[in-house]
């Protein structure tokens, strides 16, 4: 005759503190389990391991993984899983303030090893606000760009102070040489 274990459920739940489901009672000691009716009694059936609190069911994570990872390719985020608008799954703010502080940080860099100055820095910082430099390639490439031109403008105006200088100085010596000339006419 199957006898009615529920109490004896209950106690060694409580006993073991565990869940109802966890709890196994021997089968073939029904009859003795069916005659613990405290918990005293029941600590006694858990100690001859005629109630055994079975092991916790695995709840896997793999299928989860496996998902995340496809995710990670790109795959199950197309139209039909998508809730919110584009603004809301990634901010415009938040992509703005990670470009700004990319940005940012790479014009520091470059002021603090002396690869820009003061003047340029903030000019830069200006334009960097005004949206002018979409990520940090483009900004090097014009820091660049502008890094020539000066170093290029700066070889022009050497150039030409340098032909001034000498026109100067060939002017100075053709006076020379007519004074010298002129005075060498009267004497004689």
């Amino acid at each position: 005759i199957m006898s009615c274990l529920r109490l004896q459920r209950r106690l060694a739940a409580d006993v073991l503190s565990c869940g109802r489901h966890r709890v196994w009672l021997d089968p073939n000691e029904n009859t003795e389990i069916s005659n613990a009716n405290s918990r005293q009694n029941v600590r006694k059936l858990v100690k001859d391991g005629l109630i055994i609190k079975k092991p916790v069911a695995v709840h896997s994570r793999a299928r989860t993984r496996a998902h995340l990872e496809a995710r990670r390719k790109g795959r199950h985020m197309g139209p039909g899983k998508r809730k919110g608008t584009t603004n809301a799954r990634m901010p415009e703010k938040v992509l703005w303030m990670r470009r700004m502080r990319v940005l940012r940080r790479l014009l520091k860099k470059y002021r603090d090893s002396k690869k820009i100055d003061n003047h340029l820095y903030r000019q830069l910082y200006q334009r960097c606000k005004g949206n002018q430099f979409k990520n940090k390639r483009v900004l090097v490439e014009h820091i660049h760009r502008r890094k020539a031109e000066r170093l290029r403008s700066k070889q022009l105006s050497d150039q030409a102070e340098a032909m001034r200088t000498r026109k100067r100085e060939a002017r100075k010596r053709r006076e020379e040489r007519l004074v010298e000339r002129r005075r060498i006419l009267l004497a004689d």
